[in-house]
């Protein structure tokens, strides 16, 4: 079994006309609270679901992009998640795998079930933005201690 972390995107992004690793891109405090301590959880792999790139790689290249998945149709939000499960079907399986999900409802809730994601954590899952920062640290400090 692997353990994979998902991490969401964020409003916050370098603007630039270049593309830049899809970790540097995105710069909200709790983006960059979440993927640290998502590699301090020493997973398989790390993976940023993006409402315009679906399941990105911590080094991918992108461009300064201004998309929601708050501001997609429902229809484009359950194609967005099919995407996403097609993508992390074809490197983990589904049923097995762990997977660690530092998202909101509207990034996580179409990518579980029978036939996507079985096996999984939301740490975040309620908290507001300021508890989730809160909870972020804490375990930050936490695992560092340990």
């Amino acid at each position: 079994m692997k353990t994979i972390v998902l991490v969401s995107c964020c409003k916050e992004k370098l603007h630039l006309s270049v593309p830049v690793p899809a970790e540097q891109l995105y710069q909200s405090a709790k983006f960059k609270k979440a993927l640290e301590y998502a590699r301090l959880l020493n997973p398989d792999a790390i993976y940023i679901l993006s409402a315009k790139h679906h399941v990105v790689e911590l080094s991918q290249p992108l461009k300064w992009y201004d998309e929601k998945l708050q501001d997609k149709s429902q229809e484009e939000r359950k194609k967005w998640a099919q995407d996403c499960i097609k993508t992390l079907k074809e490197k983990h399986d589904l049923k097995n795998d762990k997977f660690i999900i530092l998202a909101g409802f509207d990034y996580y809730f179409r990518l579980l079930g029978t036939e996507r994601i079985q096996n999984y954590e939301l740490p975040l899952d309620g908290l507001t933005h300021g508890r989730a920062l809160h909870w972020l640290n804490e375990h930050i400090k936490e695992v560092k201690n340990d």
